[in-house]
């Protein structure tokens, strides 16, 4: 007798992996002030530290375009669960035993960037390859865990350093560790099927030549600037316009944001079998640009930090959906096609949050401005959008659509 796939044991691995992700993108800023303090790191330095981050997981979304289907992805998330681990771990330990405080954290964060690269490639065409019935909205329940990692190492990193003292971070960051440790086992047992078949899989040089491909990379780069632009400024802008601590901002300000997030990620994991995916987004489009607007020209600090927080609900099928959309519409696209989405979200991602800073510093520290320039990601996402509601009413070519 054929034993059945448990595929639930797949699904709780990748929301363990997001989580995963959350804890080291969130982890370390929370720690900028400590290495200044501690290690007396300049602050010049430690902004390269989320610059590195970031380079290096689009580093590997690039590389995993030509090599994540040969190595496979079992390998490949035992791998990325492993090096996150090892990077948290290494965090505790190197800053304290090398000359150079900083080569030390640099090290730790490029492990557990490559960890989290390889999340952002392959938990989507994990799941996709799964044989569940809704789709798009499993994709966007298991974003969801993003987010809920998010509030969850914001929240319990405050409470530890609120109960035990920043000078004791070095514990957090083997307690954060455990996660992705106890994960490489769930992914050594779990269930994992091959998204496309070698013989079916569209080649890269034909996948890039689909205008549609190029459509779905516009959108990815548009929703990674949009919810990151937010996500990174919404803490100073909280303190700055509320005139409240960076404690209180962090609560605040990113925490409110995740926590709408993850409810419209929920939401539409629940409703999605109900309800046009592309119009859903169009519409959260336009309210995202609304709160782009209302959080860069309210002269009200409060409906300014309201702007910011309705942002998460606003952006938060952005991401998901377009993998959902660009899965449906080209289904032989396979790993290829997943890891230059992933790398077209983490570039917008880098471009948007860096935008703002430049032009608020070009205009004298003023970040509303900055803001306001950025709405023109969600600007482009609507269109984006607008073009693809409008050529779904068309006939398509059924290369497009159906596998061979």
């Amino acid at each position: 007798m054929v034993k059945t796939k448990n595929y639930r044991k797949t699904l709780i691995s990748c929301y363990l992996g997001y989580i995963t992700q959350a804890i080291t993108a969130n982890f370390t800023p929370l720690l900028f002030l400590t290495f200044k303090g501690t290690y007396g790191i300049s602050l010049e330095l430690i902004a390269l530290i989320p610059m590195v981050f970031y380079l290096t997981q689009l580093l590997v979304d690039l590389v995993a375009t030509k090599f994540a289907d040969v190595i496979g992805y079992r390998a490949c998330m035992i791998a990325s669960q492993g090096v996150s681990a090892l990077g948290l771990v290494l965090m505790a330990i190197l800053p304290s035993i090398l000359s150079n405080a900083f080569v030390g954290i640099i090290i730790s964060v490029v492990l557990y960037a490559i960890g989290s690269g390889l999340v952002e490639v392959l938990l989507s065409p994990i799941v996709e390859a799964c044989p569940f019935k809704n789709k798009a909205g499993v994709m966007s329940l298991l974003h969801s865990f993003f987010c809920w990692g998010s509030v969850g190492v914001i929240l319990g990193s405050t409470l530890f350093f609120a109960l035990f003292g920043t000078a004791r971070w070095q514990i957090l960051a083997l307690i954060w560790a455990v996660i992705p440790l106890i994960n490489v086992f769930n992914f050594i047992f779990c269930p994992i099927e091959k998204l496309v078949d070698s013989s079916q899989k569209m080649r890269i040089g034909n996948l890039l030549k689909l205008p549609l491909f190029w459509l779905m990379i516009i959108l990815m780069i548009c929703a990674g600037a949009s919810e990151a632009t937010m996500t990174q400024w919404t803490s100073a802008f909280t303190e700055s316009a509320l005139g409240i601590s960076k404690i209180v901002g962090d609560l605040v300000g990113p925490c409110t944001f995740a926590v709408f997030m993850g409810i419209a990620r929920v939401f539409y994991g629940k409703t999605s079998e109900k309800i046009d995916l592309t119009k859903v987004m169009l519409g959260c489009g336009l309210v995202c640009v609304v709160c782009y607007l209302l959080a860069s020209l309210s002269p009200n600090a409060i409906l300014g930090l309201i702007g910011c927080s309705l942002c998460g609900l606003a952006v938060g099928i952005m991401w998901p959906g377009t993998i959902s959309i660009s899965a449906q519409k080209c289904p032989r696209g396979g790993t290829a096609m997943f890891a230059f989405l992933a790398l077209a979200g983490d570039l917008g991602a880098t471009a948007g949050p860096t935008m703002v800073g430049s032009i608020a510093d070009a205009v004298g520290g003023n970040l509303k401005t900055g803001l306001l320039f950025a709405t023109i990601f969600p600007v482009l996402l609507v269109l984006g959008l607008a073009i693809l509601v409008i050529k779904s009413k068309k006939p398509r070519k059924a290369e497009m659509i159906k596998p061979k």
